[in-house]
Parts: structure tokens; C-alpha cells; sequence
């Protein structure tokens, strides 16, 4: 158990077809609080920060943050950086001790996101970590990164050609979901996941996971999608927790953050074991 490479979490996933949440987090809390989610559920478990995340709080810090919290843990967990366009911060989180990386070169023509992808991948080797590649850009903007502009989805057989190419240890394919609030319910590509799974089995990453429905969350773990991307959830969840305490402490005159951290802390938990239990990771790590 413990820190375990990402491959060994999304395989198992992606063979026996349940879901493991990757969860962005941006403070200690949050880490602390989706950790004791995952050893309360019994649930393996994937740790996401995003590029601005490691910028504001800082690598070195993140990191030490990371090893102290897991040290001893029983079940197994991973460290991924999402979405991040940036190589010198992906060598950067690399050498530092991340276990896996998403290079996301999705604004690139696909002959040079492959190119690149490439040296990353073999970058990413050398430290014993994993990558997860995209070649179209996932509609919307989370963190600084991305685009409102949904991008056109290119055929399968340049898919293929990525996968093969590169070597990505998980694929993450636009099908029509979004990162942030879904301001009406989305129409999903649920086909395509299964015809990329069939012509080349890998585990498929699905992004924009805040919103969608359980029977959506279902169906696309059915067909393939071992790891599912969590982060506007949990900064609604973090940002309302806090608020409603706030507002009630204002109202008694009651002025203790520590209780505003229990209080914010047990919500955040009950919310990443609820996704546990949703997305049938809970149990697994036993």
C-alpha cells in the first residue's frame, strides 16, 4: 500500500472497471481531509494539484506536505500534476517527487504535442513516474489553463497513432465534458470512449467531473474511464463550508478557526467518500 505509481492505480481500476477519484487539491487541509477519506473508505486514491496550485504554495513545500501526510498511510495513493503546459514545471515536479504528470500540449498541432509528449514521457521514466496525454484541449478554464473553446475532436485513427507513438500510461479524450460548472447537462461522447478503449486498451481520464450524473459516472467508468478528475466540486464544497460557518460564527459572535477547520475539513471528507462510494473505489485498497 502507501505511495504507489499511477499505473498501478488506474490499472486495476481500469481491468476490474470501477472508478478512482483524482482530486484536486489546493491547501493542507484539503490534502489532509481526501486522504482521511481514502483511508476511511478503504479507497486507493489519486492526489491532483495544478500548476498554479504548485506556484502559489511552492514544490518543496507541497511535497513535504505530501510525505508527511502519507507517511504510514494503508492504502494506495498517488501524486499527479494536472494540466500543465509548462515543461520546466513538470521537470521541476519530477525531480522534486511527483509520481505522475498530465502534459497538456493540446493547443499544439498534434504532430508536435507527439513530438514532445514523447520527451516527456521519456523524461518521466527516468524518475519511475507516469504521464497522461490529451490531444484536444478540454472545454473550458480551470486554474489559468485551458479555453472556453471547445475543441474539434480528432478522428480515432490519429488517436491510435498518439497512444502508439507515445506511450501515455492514460489517455484523456475531449467527449463533450468541461472543466468547471456545467451551466446546462452536458451531451457526452460515450461511444468514443468505448472505440478508443477497443482499438487500444488504456485507461481513460475523464475531466470536467463536477456535475455530472451518477448514471453518467456509471456508464463512462463501465467503458473504460478508470480515473475520474474531481476540482470544481471541491472549491464549491471548501468556499460554501467555509461561508455557512463564517455566517453562523458572525452571528454568535464566535470567533475560533480551528472549529472552522473541523467543520470545513468534515465536509470535505464526507464529500470525496461519498465519490469513493460512487464511483466504486471504496473497498478496493483492502
Amino acid at each position: 500500500m502507501s505511495v504507489v505509481p499511477l499505473t498501478e492505480i488506474v490499472s486495476d481500476a481500469f481491468t476490474k472497471r470501477y472508478g478512482v477519484p483524482a482530486i484536486n487539491v489546493f491547501n493542507d487541509l484539503t490534502m489532509e481531509a481526501v486522504l482521511a477519506a481514502a483511508v476511511e473508505k478503504s479507497s486507493p486514491l489519486i492526489v491532483q494539484t495544478s500548476v498554479k496550485t504548485v506556484k502559489s504554495i511552492g514544490s518543496e513545500v507541497l511535497y513535504t506536505m505530501w510525505t508527511s501526510m502519507t507517511a504510514g498511510i494503508e492504502v494506495p495513493v498517488t501524486l499527479h500534476l494536472d494540466h500543465c503546459p509548462d515543461r520546466e514545471v513538470i521537470t521541476e515536479c519530477l525531480r522534486v517527487g511527483w509520481n505522475s504528470v498530465l502534459f497538456d500540449a493540446s493547443t499544439l498541432p498534434v504532430e508536435e504535442n507527439m513530438r514532445q509528449t514523447v520527451e516527456v514521457v521519456a523524461e518521466a521514466r527516468g524518475f519511475g513516474a507516469s504521464v497522461e496525454g490529451e490531444i484536444e484541449a478540454i472545454t473550458g478554464v480551470e486554474d489559468g489553463v485551458g479555453s472556453d473553446s471547445a475543441a474539434a475532436q480528432q478522428d480515432l485513427e490519429v488517436t491510435l497513432d498518439f497512444l502508439r507513438t507515445t506511450g501515455v500510461d492514460v489517455f484523456a479524450p475531449a467527449i463533450g465534458n468541461a472543466h468547471g460548472s456545467y451551466k446546462q447537462a452536458p451531451e457526452l461522447d460515450f461511444q468514443r470512449v468505448s472505440d478508443i478503449v477497443a482499438a487500444f486498451p488504456v485507461p481513460i481520464a475523464l475531466h470536467g467531473g463536477s456535475g455530472l450524473s451518477d448514471e453518467q459516472f456509471h456508464d463512462l467508468i463501465s467503458r473504460g474511464c478508470a480515473k475520474v478528475n474531481i476540482s470544481t466540486a471541491l472549491k464549491e464544497k471548501f468556499m460554501k463550508s467555509s461561508l455557512a460557518f463564517l455566517e453562523s460564527a458572525a452571528e454568535r459572535q464566535k470567533w475560533d478557526p480551528p472549529s472552522l477547520f473541523r467543520s470545513v475539513r468534515d465536509d470535505v471528507v464526507e464529500m470525496s467518500g461519498s465519490l469513493m462510494t460512487l464511483f466504486g473505489s471504496a473497498g478496493r485498497a483492502r
